[in-house]
Protein backbone atom coordinates (compact mmCIF):
# COMPACT_ATOMS: atom_id res chain seq x y z
CA UNK A 1 0.00 0.00 0.00
CA UNK A 2 1.36 3.41 -0.97
CA UNK A 3 1.11 5.95 1.83
CA UNK A 4 1.42 9.43 0.33
CA UNK A 5 2.60 12.51 2.15
CA UNK A 6 -0.12 13.97 4.41
CA UNK A 7 -1.06 16.98 2.27
CA UNK A 8 -0.88 16.59 -1.48
CA UNK A 9 -3.44 19.15 -2.60
CA UNK A 10 -2.23 20.86 -5.77
CA UNK A 11 -3.22 23.71 -8.01
CA UNK A 12 -5.46 22.35 -10.72
CA UNK A 13 -4.93 22.60 -14.45
CA UNK A 14 -1.98 23.85 -16.41
CA UNK A 15 -0.70 26.05 -13.61
CA UNK A 16 -0.37 22.98 -11.39
CA UNK A 17 1.64 21.15 -14.02
CA UNK A 18 3.91 24.17 -14.53
CA UNK A 19 4.47 24.47 -10.79
CA UNK A 20 5.25 20.77 -10.45
CA UNK A 21 7.63 20.86 -13.42
CA UNK A 22 9.49 23.83 -11.93
CA UNK A 23 9.84 21.96 -8.64
CA UNK A 24 11.06 18.81 -10.40
CA UNK A 25 13.59 20.77 -12.46
CA UNK A 26 14.78 22.71 -9.42
CA UNK A 27 15.33 19.45 -7.55
CA UNK A 28 16.87 17.35 -10.32
CA UNK A 29 18.91 20.00 -12.17
CA UNK A 30 20.96 23.14 -11.65
CA UNK A 31 18.77 25.27 -13.89
CA UNK A 32 18.43 28.78 -12.39
CA UNK A 33 14.76 28.59 -11.46
CA UNK A 34 13.45 30.98 -8.84
CA UNK A 35 12.66 29.03 -5.68
CA UNK A 36 11.82 30.23 -2.18
CA UNK A 37 14.21 27.84 -0.47
CA UNK A 38 14.25 24.06 -0.66
CA UNK A 39 11.00 22.38 -1.80
CA UNK A 40 8.91 20.98 1.04
CA UNK A 41 8.28 17.22 1.13
CA UNK A 42 4.69 17.68 -0.02
CA UNK A 43 5.80 19.95 -2.88
CA UNK A 44 8.35 17.43 -4.07
CA UNK A 45 6.03 14.45 -3.66
CA UNK A 46 3.45 16.22 -5.82
CA UNK A 47 6.09 17.12 -8.40
CA UNK A 48 7.30 13.55 -8.88
CA UNK A 49 4.82 13.07 -11.71
CA UNK A 50 7.04 15.50 -13.65
CA UNK A 51 10.31 13.64 -13.01
CA UNK A 52 10.34 12.08 -16.52
CA UNK A 53 9.77 15.52 -18.06
CA UNK A 54 12.75 16.87 -16.12
CA UNK A 55 14.70 13.83 -17.28
CA UNK A 56 13.77 14.57 -20.88
CA UNK A 57 15.17 18.08 -20.47
CA UNK A 58 18.45 16.62 -19.22
CA UNK A 59 18.45 14.07 -22.03
CA UNK A 60 17.73 16.76 -24.62
CA UNK A 61 20.80 18.68 -23.47
CA UNK A 62 22.93 15.55 -23.69
CA UNK A 63 21.51 14.64 -27.07
CA UNK A 64 22.20 18.08 -28.52
CA UNK A 65 25.77 18.02 -27.24
CA UNK A 66 26.26 14.62 -28.86
CA UNK A 67 24.87 15.82 -32.20
CA UNK A 68 27.07 18.92 -32.29
CA UNK A 69 30.19 17.11 -31.11
CA UNK A 70 29.68 14.32 -33.65
CA UNK A 71 30.39 16.70 -36.51
CA UNK A 72 34.05 17.02 -35.49
CA UNK A 73 34.81 14.26 -32.99
CA UNK A 74 34.66 10.49 -32.77
CA UNK A 75 31.42 8.90 -31.46
CA UNK A 76 33.09 7.87 -28.21
CA UNK A 77 34.38 11.36 -27.45
CA UNK A 78 30.99 12.81 -28.38
CA UNK A 79 29.37 10.28 -26.04
CA UNK A 80 31.68 11.28 -23.20
CA UNK A 81 30.82 14.93 -23.77
CA UNK A 82 27.11 14.10 -23.74
CA UNK A 83 27.44 12.27 -20.42
CA UNK A 84 29.50 15.15 -19.05
CA UNK A 85 26.90 17.70 -20.15
CA UNK A 86 24.11 15.79 -18.40
CA UNK A 87 26.17 15.43 -15.23
CA UNK A 88 26.92 19.16 -15.30
CA UNK A 89 23.25 20.03 -15.77
CA UNK A 90 22.26 17.89 -12.77
CA UNK A 91 25.21 18.92 -10.64
CA UNK A 92 26.30 15.28 -10.56
CA UNK A 93 23.31 14.55 -8.33
CA UNK A 94 22.85 10.95 -9.39
CA UNK A 95 26.56 10.27 -9.87
CA UNK A 96 27.19 11.41 -6.31
CA UNK A 97 24.50 9.01 -5.10
CA UNK A 98 26.03 6.17 -7.08
CA UNK A 99 29.50 6.80 -5.64
CA UNK A 100 28.23 7.03 -2.04
CA UNK A 101 26.11 3.91 -2.48
CA UNK A 102 29.03 1.92 -3.88
CA UNK A 103 31.27 3.02 -1.02
CA UNK A 104 28.65 2.30 1.65
CA UNK A 105 27.32 -0.99 0.32
CA UNK A 106 30.74 -2.19 -0.79
CA UNK A 107 32.74 -1.09 2.24
CA UNK A 108 30.27 -1.12 5.11
CA UNK A 109 30.60 -3.96 7.61
CA UNK A 110 26.95 -3.73 8.66
CA UNK A 111 23.90 -1.51 8.22
CA UNK A 112 25.07 1.26 10.53
CA UNK A 113 28.56 1.30 9.05
CA UNK A 114 27.18 1.42 5.52
CA UNK A 115 24.92 4.37 6.37
CA UNK A 116 27.82 6.15 8.06
CA UNK A 117 30.03 5.73 5.00
CA UNK A 118 27.25 6.92 2.70
CA UNK A 119 26.99 10.16 4.71
CA UNK A 120 30.72 10.80 4.24
CA UNK A 121 31.31 13.31 1.45
CA UNK A 122 34.67 11.75 0.58
CA UNK A 123 34.81 9.22 -2.25
CA UNK A 124 36.49 5.85 -1.83
CA UNK A 125 37.76 3.15 -4.16
CA UNK A 126 34.34 1.52 -4.65
CA UNK A 127 32.78 4.87 -5.50
CA UNK A 128 35.57 5.77 -7.91
CA UNK A 129 35.26 2.46 -9.73
CA UNK A 130 31.46 2.80 -9.89
CA UNK A 131 31.74 6.25 -11.48
CA UNK A 132 34.32 5.08 -14.00
CA UNK A 133 32.12 2.17 -14.99
CA UNK A 134 28.98 4.31 -15.18
CA UNK A 135 30.53 6.99 -17.37
CA UNK A 136 32.28 4.42 -19.56
CA UNK A 137 29.21 2.26 -20.10
CA UNK A 138 26.94 5.21 -20.87
CA UNK A 139 29.40 6.88 -23.21
CA UNK A 140 30.16 3.58 -24.94
CA UNK A 141 26.48 2.77 -25.41
CA UNK A 142 25.75 6.25 -26.76
CA UNK A 143 28.67 5.97 -29.18
CA UNK A 144 27.33 2.64 -30.43
CA UNK A 145 23.84 4.06 -31.04
CA UNK A 146 25.08 6.28 -33.89
CA UNK A 147 22.02 7.84 -35.58
CA UNK A 148 19.72 6.63 -32.78
CA UNK A 149 21.81 8.31 -30.07
CA UNK A 150 19.74 11.49 -29.80
CA UNK A 151 16.48 9.65 -29.15
CA UNK A 152 18.16 6.99 -27.05
CA UNK A 153 19.67 9.54 -24.69
CA UNK A 154 16.31 11.26 -24.17
CA UNK A 155 14.46 7.98 -23.65
CA UNK A 156 17.00 6.69 -21.12
CA UNK A 157 17.07 9.97 -19.20
CA UNK A 158 13.28 10.20 -19.04
CA UNK A 159 12.56 6.57 -18.14
CA UNK A 160 15.32 6.30 -15.52
CA UNK A 161 13.88 9.30 -13.67
CA UNK A 162 10.29 8.29 -14.30
CA UNK A 163 10.94 5.09 -12.35
CA UNK A 164 12.09 6.92 -9.21
CA UNK A 165 8.59 7.70 -7.86
CA UNK A 166 7.74 4.00 -8.08
CA UNK A 167 10.98 3.10 -6.29
CA UNK A 168 10.07 5.49 -3.49
CA UNK A 169 6.46 4.35 -3.25
CA UNK A 170 7.30 0.65 -3.17
CA UNK A 171 9.99 0.87 -0.49
CA UNK A 172 10.66 2.62 2.81
CA UNK A 173 13.33 5.12 3.89
CA UNK A 174 16.34 3.50 5.50
CA UNK A 175 16.55 6.34 8.02
CA UNK A 176 14.13 9.04 9.20
CA UNK A 177 16.29 11.95 8.05
CA UNK A 178 18.23 12.69 4.88
CA UNK A 179 17.22 13.45 1.32
CA UNK A 180 15.40 10.19 0.73
CA UNK A 181 13.00 10.65 3.66
CA UNK A 182 12.68 14.40 3.01
CA UNK A 183 11.44 13.78 -0.53
CA UNK A 184 8.09 12.56 0.79
CA UNK A 185 5.94 9.84 -0.75
CA UNK A 186 3.96 10.30 -3.96
CA UNK A 187 0.36 9.32 -4.54
CA UNK A 188 -0.27 6.16 -6.52
CA UNK A 189 -1.83 8.26 -9.28
CA UNK A 190 1.34 10.35 -9.54
CA UNK A 191 3.48 7.22 -9.71
CA UNK A 192 1.37 5.91 -12.58
CA UNK A 193 1.35 9.32 -14.27
CA UNK A 194 5.15 9.47 -14.13
CA UNK A 195 5.40 6.02 -15.69
CA UNK A 196 2.89 6.94 -18.40
CA UNK A 197 4.73 10.16 -19.26
CA UNK A 198 8.03 8.28 -19.39
CA UNK A 199 6.48 5.72 -21.74
CA UNK A 200 5.15 8.41 -24.07
CA UNK A 201 8.47 10.26 -24.15
CA UNK A 202 10.38 7.04 -24.81
CA UNK A 203 7.97 5.99 -27.57
CA UNK A 204 8.34 9.37 -29.27
CA UNK A 205 12.12 9.09 -28.96
CA UNK A 206 12.88 5.48 -29.92
CA UNK A 207 9.61 3.85 -30.97
CA UNK A 208 7.19 1.50 -29.25
CA UNK A 209 9.18 -1.71 -29.61
CA UNK A 210 12.35 -0.23 -28.17
CA UNK A 211 10.36 1.43 -25.38
CA UNK A 212 9.19 -1.95 -24.08
CA UNK A 213 12.79 -3.16 -23.91
CA UNK A 214 13.88 0.10 -22.29
CA UNK A 215 11.27 -0.22 -19.54
CA UNK A 216 12.00 -3.87 -18.83
CA UNK A 217 15.76 -3.43 -18.54
CA UNK A 218 15.63 -0.05 -16.81
CA UNK A 219 13.14 -1.33 -14.24
CA UNK A 220 15.38 -4.34 -13.71
CA UNK A 221 18.39 -2.11 -13.10
CA UNK A 222 16.56 0.09 -10.61
CA UNK A 223 14.96 -2.91 -8.89
CA UNK A 224 18.34 -4.57 -8.45
CA UNK A 225 19.70 -1.54 -6.63
CA UNK A 226 16.54 -1.32 -4.50
CA UNK A 227 16.75 -5.02 -3.62
CA UNK A 228 20.40 -4.76 -2.58
CA UNK A 229 19.65 -1.66 -0.51
CA UNK A 230 16.71 -3.34 1.19
CA UNK A 231 18.86 -6.28 2.21
CA UNK A 232 21.86 -4.24 3.31
CA UNK A 233 20.38 -1.11 4.92
CA UNK A 234 16.64 -1.75 5.13
CA UNK A 235 15.40 0.62 2.44
CA UNK A 236 16.31 3.61 0.31
CA UNK A 237 18.17 6.85 0.86
CA UNK A 238 18.79 9.75 -1.50
CA UNK A 239 22.05 8.07 -2.48
CA UNK A 240 20.26 4.81 -3.24
CA UNK A 241 17.82 6.65 -5.50
CA UNK A 242 20.76 8.22 -7.34
CA UNK A 243 22.34 4.82 -7.83
CA UNK A 244 19.01 3.39 -9.01
CA UNK A 245 18.73 6.16 -11.61
CA UNK A 246 22.22 5.47 -12.88
CA UNK A 247 21.60 1.72 -13.11
CA UNK A 248 18.30 2.33 -14.90
CA UNK A 249 19.85 4.77 -17.36
CA UNK A 250 22.69 2.41 -18.23
CA UNK A 251 20.25 -0.48 -18.70
CA UNK A 252 17.96 1.71 -20.84
CA UNK A 253 20.82 2.73 -23.13
CA UNK A 254 21.86 -0.92 -23.49
CA UNK A 255 18.26 -1.81 -24.35
CA UNK A 256 18.13 0.78 -27.14
CA UNK A 257 21.53 -0.40 -28.37
CA UNK A 258 20.34 -4.02 -28.49
CA UNK A 259 17.01 -3.30 -30.19
CA UNK A 260 18.01 -0.56 -32.62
Amino acid sequence: MIEPSPSLARTAGLSGWISDLRTALAFLTRLPLAQSGEPLPDDLARAMRCFPLAGAVVGLAGGLVFLVASFALTPLVAGLLAVGAMAFLTGGLHEDGLADTADGIGGGRDREDALRIMRDSRIGSYGTLALILSVSMRAGAIAGLADAAFGGIIAAAAVSRGLLPAAIALSTPARPDGLGAAAGRPRETDVLTALAIAAVLATLSVGFGATMAVFVLAAGGAATIAWIAKRRIGGYTGDILGAAQQAAEIAALFAVLAVL
